[in-house]
């Protein structure tokens, strides 16, 4: 015999699968992005350094 439900439709099956891994996908997501943020994210003091400090409008380039 088969492991199959045979109640179960071909796109029911195939339904199931989907959203099984999206599930997965999506929590493999949340994972990397906790992990992204737990390194890199806020500082020690609790701001968030993503941007350069005010050079006092000195951009570095020859205008």
């Amino acid at each position: 015999m088969t492991d199959r439900d045979p109640d179960k439709t071909q796109a029911q099956s195939r339904d199931e699968r989907l959203r099984q891994a999206l599930r997965a996908n999506l929590a493999r997501r949340k994972q990397q992005a906790r992990a992204r943020a737990g390194t890199g994210g806020a500082g020690t003091d609790g701001t968030d350094n993503k941007t350069a400090p005010d050079a006092g409008g000195e951009t570095g380039k020859d205008s």
